[in-house]
């Protein structure tokens, strides 16, 4: 049968489909009136392409992982955002959704990040600073307060402690009547890529792997439209690495997260079609529509002939991608207005399910206002007004992208094989393997700006003197002191009984081998801070130990 004539199989199972995914119009057509096709396929016999391109929403889903993508609809609209107090967040996330966002992305500041209250030493002088400050159940009903949890879906980039988040949502959604099942979104709750690229790590590998696969096993009955982890090569390219160590690296870590799940008694295609995945965009916009192609096809053939996976979602890549933070510039900030369109692009033409856009200022500060409405506009403007969302895969069968496709996924596939004959992402993070890779590509980028065989602009070319200084967003002193009274207020107002009692149930659990999530849901239910339940776990776990690679 000819791809012609399979073309005519998938489109009738396509539109026989369209009742349950509707496209948007009836037609697309450029300015000249001329047909955009759903899916643009080659008129000759274009060797390997079932195997390496097949059709949208079929194996191995190069092409896109849903038959419509974006004529069905735009990828989620999600621009990430909180800073100071919970209060302060929740007036720009509700900015945010009448500028027209499409979903929340929660930005938490680094000692909620670490487990530790706003009152503790450890985070003196860093509350409200990178993202919202969030203490206990209190702090997570501010937050949301206003926002339907039933309606709007919901990412928490959060890692060590992202049970205790993920347990607070599912308090505040049941205190606004919605039942577990009923929400949606994802956490990053990916902590190999901490130990490897990022740090905010608090516990060792195993007890870190252990409660991971328990909110796997949890979500899976309880909280059954989460994504329980995504999997995160964002911050191994902000670290410094390729767009080919992006892709291997993260694929490993998705590796051995199904390794572990398996072994803690799951079946790969219960917990698997929740997995997500969170990319990088960078600069050079062919290389990452490539790089995203070659992601979804070898994470495909992984969970199909290495795991056995048979459900059809369970062999899908579906992935997050934010714009390149570390590409933006203190220099001349407005030029990262169109680094962020560029790599928002690539996103799109890449096949990304959601987006967060930069903004030209996050080089100095948090963004302002108006800094974060031109951010969310780029996506706008690209979805609506650009004309790449109106046929699938639209670089498919480009000599240049197909290319850079199979080498890419190549070389990401000799990574992983050296990962494995390592004894796998765990072991080889332990023996500094991908940090040693990450560090030595960082170098080899850095040192490319400064011998100027890499142009970035505003910075080693085309500068400007005594350029103006931007209006800035800056967190004041008086947050971190309002957030410390309200957390006195709110442990002065809580049953202690209660909580000692959660605390020591929770601690309990912890010493044997009782799913974590039931208990750490009834601790924060008694308003037990985050604090205080991160410690039950550095009590009972320990904390982990950087290995210093030289």
């Amino acid at each position: 049968m000819s791809i012609a004539d399979r073309k005519k199989v998938w489109a009738e199972k396509v539109i026989a489909g369209l009742a349950k995914r509707p496209e948007r119009k009836n037609e697309f057509r450029t300015s000249s009136k001329i047909e955009m096709e759903r899916c643009f396929t080659p008129d000759f016999d274009y060797p390997g392409y079932d195997e390496n391109l097949g059709f949208p929403g079929q194996y191995p889903y190069t092409r896109g992982v849903q038959p419509t993508m974006y004529r069905g609809q735009f990828w989620t609209m999600r621009q990430y955002a909180g800073f100071g107090t919970a209060r302060e967040s929740n007036e720009r996330y509700k900015y945010l959704l009448s500028a027209g966002q499409t979903g929340l992305s929660v930005a938490f500041d680094l000692p909620t990040q670490m487990g530790y209250d706003s009152d503790a030493a450890m985070a003196a002088g860093e509350v409200g600073k990178v993202g919202v400050a969030i203490d206990s159940l209190a702090d997570m009903e501010i937050l949301f307060d206003g926002i339907p949890l039933d309606k709007v879906s919901t990412s928490m980039t959060i890692n060590s402690t992202a049970a205790i988040l993920l347990c607070m949502y599912i308090a505040v959604a049941e205190k606004q009547g919605v039942s577990p099942d009923k929400i949606s979104g994802t956490i990053q709750n990916d902590i190999l890529k901490e130990y490897m690229a990022r740090g905010t790590y608090i516990y060792p590998p195993k007890e870190s792997m252990r409660i991971i696969t328990d909110i796997f096993a949890y979500c899976k009955d309880s909280v059954p439209k989460w994504n329980t982890i995504s999997i995160s090569g964002y911050h191994i390219r902000e670290a410094g690495s390729s767009a080919v160590q992006e892709v291997a690296f993260t694929l490993a870590d998705g590796i051995a997260y199904v390794d572990a799940a398996i072994k803690a008694g799951l079946d790969v295609d219960e917990f698997a079609p929740r997995l997500a995945f969170f990319f990088n965009a960078h600069n050079n916009l062919l290389e990452e529509v490539a790089k995203f192609r070659a992601a979804r096809r070898l994470w495909a053939r992984i969970m199909k002939e290495r795991f056995k996976a048979k459900d059809p979602k369970s062999q899908m890549l579906r992935f997050h991608t934010q714009t390149a933070g570390c590409t933006l510039t203190a220099q001349q900030p407005d030029n990262n207005i169109m680094r962020v369109t560029i790599q928002a692009l690539a996103a799109v033409l890449g096949g990304t399910q959601s987006l967060h856009t930069n903004s030209r200022d996050e080089a100095l500060a948090l963004p302002t206002e108006d800094s974060v409405r031109i951010a969310l506009r780029t996506q706008q403007v690209i979805a609506y007004e650009s004309g790449v969302a109106d046929s699938i895969d639209p670089l498919a069968g480009s000599f240049l992208v197909e290319s850079l496709t199979d080498q890419i996924e190549k070389a990401a596939q000799e990574y992983i094989d050296k990962i494995d004959s390592l004894g796998g992402a765990v072991e080889a993070i332990s023996r500094g393997f991908q940090q040693k890779e990450i560090q030595d590509s960082a170098y080899a980028y850095q040192r490319a700006i400064e011998t100027d065989d890499m142009i970035i602009v505003g910075v080693n070319k085309f500068t400007v003197e005594n350029e103006p200084a931007p209006e800035l967003l800056k967190i004041k002193e008086e947050v971190e002191i309002a957030q410390k009274k309200s957390l006195a207020a709110m442990r002065g107002g809580r049953d202690e009984a209660a909580v000692k009692a959660a605390l020591a149930a929770l601690q309990t659990a912890a010493k044997g081998s009782d799913n974590l999530m039931p208990h750490i849901l009834a601790a924060v239910k008694t308003y037990a801070t985050l604090g205080e339940i991160a410690n039950v776990f550095r009590e009972v776990f320990g904390v982990h130990r950087e290995t210093v690679v030289l």
